[in-house]
């Protein structure tokens, strides 16, 4: 009999990609709740989420054996909640959210890996003063203690953008911190965090350098790393980063500190029973290593990646641990020594997109580039300034996936993609 794994949020392209995994003959693959809702809603209650989630999983007629997180929040909090009622290995409540609350999760970094955490404080947006409570010099970072990628992220250089940065913060940080005060309600919170909840901010220290970025397992309190992810400079200068490289080109004692400074603080908030992915940004110039955030599950955004280089998707690890089995991902069993997946962006200038590239255009791109693929978000019509999740440096048209022999050879393609690739967009 087939076993059935549930993936919150599952999209053809990762229903592909969950095809490269050793046994994929041997389980059937189901939603759990859609991408419209889990991930692209502008508005949503977590507790409605997780009602209908459960609900769907009580009137499934067979066995529940894995249930899969792939997506930051809500997906990442609604998962370990689901596991625990059906039985099923996963990482507690509490220890997620030690990392998904970002000032909750400096507070524990503080504690046990100092060397690596910028500094920061806590910012109440609502507060009557609230620049009285920042301890940092300018300039600084401002952003929520929960957030979609940079969204409601500023870089804060003097009095006057901190006023406008707290404007605007008080007007959306409610759509997204709501929804996380209802999942903050699952753990038994320290006083500390009961009054710093989503609706909070922290400052943080601006820290520059190349990310790179372990991912791995903890099961059954057997920490492992199966990758390390780097994220160049970028070919745009206007652009903080712009693609993400498999394997990682870092300095091997890089790579070693990254994956041993991850595994204290994992082990020091009883993380256990599951995936994680750690960014860190290396400081070149002053030889400095620093945390930027610790996500609580495989990265998607890895995925096809891993399937390039090693010939297997990372969901083989998170199928793994829910079958309660030892995780392990084959190594460089796939088609290129290296892989990156590219962003196609764009100026943050808002606009309608008059023309995208056409799917000859698009096989053309492949013929020339083996193992190319690409992937357009936006189409005839659509507005920038509507797309969701979108970075405050620039607008994302769409994704490339690039297949090389080195890293020179990745970055020269990208930008010969990015010329080749043709975009019409009327400025608004």
């Amino acid at each position: 009999m087939k076993r059935n794994i549930f993936v919150v949020a599952l999209e053809d392209q990762q229903r592909e990609e969950l095809e490269t995994l050793r046994h994929s003959d041997q389980f059937e693959v189901h939603s759990l709740l859609s991408v419209k809702d889990a991930v692209e809603s502008p508005h949503f209650s977590f507790n409605d989420l997780l009602a209908q989630a459960r609900k769907k999983l009580e009137a499934f007629d067979g066995s529940i054996d894995a249930i899969v997180a792939q997506w930051d929040f809500p997906t990442s909090v609604l998962v370990p909640i689901l596991c625990r009622e059906h039985d099923i290995p996963a990482p507690s409540v509490e220890s997620v959210l030690k990392c998904e609350h970002k000032y909750w999760s400096r507070l524990e970094q503080q504690k046990v890996i100092p060397e690596v955490v910028p500094e920061f404080c806590a910012v109440d947006p609502f507060a009557e003063e609230p620049l009285s409570q920042v301890t940092l010099d300018y300039p600084f970072w401002l952003k929520p203690v929960k957030a979609f990628s940079s969204h409601l992220g500023f870089k804060i250089e003097c009095d006057e953008q901190f006023q406008a940065a707290i404007e605007e913060i008080r007007q959306g940080i409610r759509k997204l911190g709501d929804p996380f005060n209802e999942a903050l309600r699952h753990a038994e919170l320290p006083s500390q965090i009961q009054k710093m909840d989503g609706n909070s901010c922290i400052a943080e220290q601006i820290v520059s350098g190349v990310q790179g970025a372990p991912e791995g397992t903890v099961y059954r309190g057997e920490f492992n790393v199966h990758g390390i992810i780097a994220q160049p400079n970028s070919v745009n200068k206007e652009i903080p980063y712009d693609r993400l490289e498999y394997p990682s080109n870092l300095p091997e004692r890089i790579h070693r500190q990254m994956i041993d400074v991850s595994r204290r603080f994992l082990e020091h908030i009883g993380y256990d029973n599951g995936c994680f992915n750690a960014e860190f940004m290396w400081d070149e110039e002053k030889d400095k290593l620093w945390l930027i955030e610790v996500n609580t599950r495989i990265s998607q955004s890895h995925s096809e990646i891993f399937i390039m280089v090693d010939g297997m998707s990372n969901h083989e690890v998170a199928v793994d641990i829910a079958f309660g089995e030892r995780p392990s991902l084959a190594n460089r069993q796939g088609v290129a020594a290296v892989a990156a997946k590219c962003y196609i962006p764009y100026e943050h200038r808002d606009g309608i997109v008059k023309r995208v590239p056409s799917e000859a255009e698009i096989e053309a791109l492949a013929e020339r580039f083996p193992g190319t693929k690409v992937r357009i978000d936006v189409e005839p019509g659509t507005r920038l300034g509507e797309l969701l999740h979108q970075d405050n440096f620039c607008y994302r048209l769409g994704t490339l996936y690039v297949a090389g022999e080195d890293h020179d050879q990745i970055e020269q393609r990208y930008k010969a993609c990015l010329e080749a690739l043709e975009f019409e967009i009327e400025p608004i």
